[in-house]
């Protein structure tokens, strides 16, 4: 168990969405923070409100986690700030629309370098530091994308599922050497963020497909980014090894044991009576 009152913790992806959320109710909790995200008006906003206990410890790091230098850069500043920094949580991700034939290859190489290599990169550059702490925490974020794979989603599950297998392999290496280190991957399902909206779209994605793909995500996202921070973080405390996120996701991860092969066949249907107009 990894208690939070009196850790600290590193958060990508910190300056909207899940990863806003999990460093407002860490340092609820009494935890100090190192906060990174390109985003830096996003971070300083976050890091005023955070301010505003006197009790909490906060930096900010403008960093863009597809590269490894900044992230060494980042785990070097952030450990520097925090010397008993503890927990480290791999939010930072980028969506992207379209289907294999519409999506560049650029495009695919680009929210793969963010969405796993950017786990890969930050989980190398503080492992060395966590392995010396008496007790610490690895946090990876990956996706219900990371358990099924729906169309027009090649790029966002190739990293997502990714990101699963690095994750359960690592941890059974940590756990074969008696690691104080422990780590969670975190399978969200829709989280009512703006990922979608601010995403781009592959370059042959045609604009009323791209509108129609958001307005069902939206539709569908049940999850408030406050809830699923807190779930994340009981996890942290409780050591859970999957922590799934929403109704959804657990019943997703249900159906893809049981019908791992032909789950889309049921998902389609599914998802069609769900987001048609009502009285059809």
């Amino acid at each position: 168990m990894t208690a939070i009152s009196g850790s600290a913790a590193a958060v990508t992806g910190a300056a909207s969405g899940i990863g806003r959320e999990l460093a407002l109710e860490l340092a609820r909790r009494g935890c100090d923070l190192a906060l990174a995200d390109r985003d830096e008006a996003g971070l300083q906003s976050l890091a005023a409100e955070i301010g505003r206990d006197p009790a909490r410890k906060v930096s900010v790091h403008c960093v863009d986690v597809s590269e490894p230098s900044q992230i060494q850069d980042f785990a070097a500043a952030a450990i520097a700030a925090h010397p008993s920094l503890n927990i480290l949580i791999n939010n930072a991700g980028v969506a992207l629309l379209g289907t294999f034939a519409e999506v560049g290859q650029d495009q695919m190489e680009r929210l793969i370098n963010v969405n796993f290599w950017g786990v890969v990169h930050g989980t190398r550059a503080f492992l060395p530091h966590l392995s010396n702490q008496r007790a610490a925490h690895i946090v990876n974020l990956s996706s219900i994308f990371g358990l099924i794979a729906p169309p027009g989603q090649t790029a966002y599950c190739a990293a997502k599922f990714a990101v699963r297998g690095f994750s359960e392999s690592l941890r059974h290496e940590l756990q074969m050497a008696n690691s104080p280190v422990r780590l969670s991957v975190v399978h969200p399902g829709g989280v009512a963020t703006n990922i979608a909206r601010n995403s781009p779209s592959g370059r042959g994605t045609d604009n009323a497909c791209r509108a129609e793909t958001i307005d069902r995500f939206e539709a569908m996202a049940k999850t408030a980014p406050a809830k699923a921070a807190r779930i994340i973080i009981e996890g942290i405390e409780n050591n859970k090894l999957r922590i799934l996120i929403g109704k959804d996701a657990r019943f997703i991860d249900l159906l893809q044991r049981f019908r791992p092969v032909n789950y889309w066949a049921m998902l389609a249907k599914r998802l069609a009576k769900m987001t048609a107009p009502a009285g059809k």
